[in-house]
């Protein structure tokens, strides 16, 4: 499990809520501290304060509306209703509004007046301003954790995109093929060498820079070129028996012993790699690592909810640190192969070793051929044993009721 391991210490888990746990701690805090102080006056400090809050930014709101109105309201929303999409997308949302509304009445209801009420009233206007001033002028705005966690929580990232187009328009239409291809390859390839359950698997290589060579065997010597798999037909997008093509390549350990896998990079990287390279892009290295670990995260949730290519697939994330071993990657390929197979065959025995123990009692030797058809009546009540299937995963089915009881009249 250690290369398991090593790609959850590099993959960021998404954001969780401690932030909002944080924000409330201190806010029962500070209203507790002023409730002892003054408890006549906290529901009329609480509603100035939550309306200082609020109002800012509606007016910061307004400023945006100007713009939106006069000069994006044809091209970018095609003429859509004011209520429904121009004020929501100002930050004339339902919660901003509520809160203020909530506020105002709050304050409205305190029995006890704010002390110097007066001031208290220009102190709300003047702090309305100035956060407008001071958001337009980018001073107030989002800090970069902010900005990725709206971006990641929202799906708008670079990765997302290139993940769901990698899916939707590649893997989801050749890895329902997959066995197939590898058996018809294996019957006219009688020198091919030994394929296990984990190399009858697509193996998907994502580096975490980038880089990407077309030829695996400019990378390691250790890694050969084969042949090709048959080639997949589909139409797709107009174009009629669009071929999609997977390569066999053999693998070399440190003994010579070779073993033959359906290995390739996620092609999506090299789109992250050129516009790293690109100045008007604004991307720059940071942010493309930042981009591949969020692919490989999101690719990998993508695939594991999905029935099409679920037990067909492998990813395999290579760390650039190291880069100075000239078999790296023949390695991390071997490795992930070998952890595959005993963690599927501890979890798969054979069938012969299955071992019935109800059976032990008979009075037949051991070795003797059963002498009834393979269906056999056992005793309706026995404990449970636990049995392992071989075949493919099936798509799930919605449970049928039967247990209606039919009188005979």
């Amino acid at each position: 499990m250690q290369c398991l391991q090593d790609q959850d210490a590099l993959i960021p888990r998404p954001r969780g809520n401690l932030p909002k746990v944080c924000a409330a701690v201190l806010a029962a805090i500070t209203i507790g501290a002023i409730m002892l102080q003054s408890p006549e006056r906290l529901f009329g400090w609480v509603a100035m304060v939550i309306l200082i809050l609020t109002l800012g930014p509606l007016l910061h709101g307004l400023c945006l509306l100007a713009e939106e109105m006069l000069y994006h309201s044809n091209t970018r929303y095609r003429g859509q209703g004011l209520l429904g999409h121009v004020l929501p997308a100002c930050g004339f949302g339902g919660q901003t509004l509520l809160a203020a509304g909530l506020a105002g009445l709050l304050l409205y209801l305190a029995e006890q007046p704010l002390p110097h009420e007066g001031q208290c009233w220009k102190l709300l206007v003047l702090a309305s301003v100035l956060y407008a001033l001071f958001k337009s002028l980018g001073v107030l705005g989002p800090s970069e954790v902010e900005v990725s966690d709206i971006c990641e929580g929202r799906k708008m990232n670079v990765a997302h995109g290139l993940a769901w187009s990698f899916y939707l328009g590649y893997l989801r239409l050749v890895l329902p093929h997959l066995e197939n291809s590898i058996t018809a390859f294996c019957a006219t390839h009688r020198a091919s060498g030994h394929w296990g359950r984990g190399s009858r698997k697509l193996l998907i290589l994502i580096p975490l820079n980038a880089n990407i060579s077309h030829k695996l065997e400019d990378e390691d010597d250790n890694i050969k070129f084969y042949d090709n798999l048959p080639n997949n037909e589909i139409d797709r997008a107009g174009v009629r028996g669009r071929v999609y093509r997977h390569s066999v390549y053999r693998v070399l350990d440190e003994h010579g012993k070779d073993r033959d896998c359906v290995v390739e990079y996620a092609t999506p990287l090299l789109t992250l790699y050129s516009m790293s390279q690109e100045s008007s892009a604004g991307f720059g290295e940071p942010e493309r690592r930042q981009q591949v670990l969020l692919f490989y995260r999101t690719l990998q949730d993508i695939l594991e909810h999905s029935l099409e290519c679920r037990n067909r697939y492998k990813l395999i994330l290579l760390n650039d640190e190291h880069e100075d071993d000239p078999h790296f990657l023949s390695k991390a390929i071997l490795r992930h192969l070998q952890q595959q197979e005993k963690e599927e065959f501890c979890l798969t025995p054979p069938p012969q070793q299955e071992v019935n123990p109800f059976r032990t009692t008979s009075s037949a030797p051991t070795t003797a051929p059963p002498s009834t058809p393979p269906f056999n009546h056992e005793p309706m009540s026995r404990e449970p044993t636990l049995m392992f299937s071989l075949d493919k995963p099936k798509s799930l089915k919605a449970p049928v009721e039967n247990t209606d009881v039919y009188v005979n009249t």
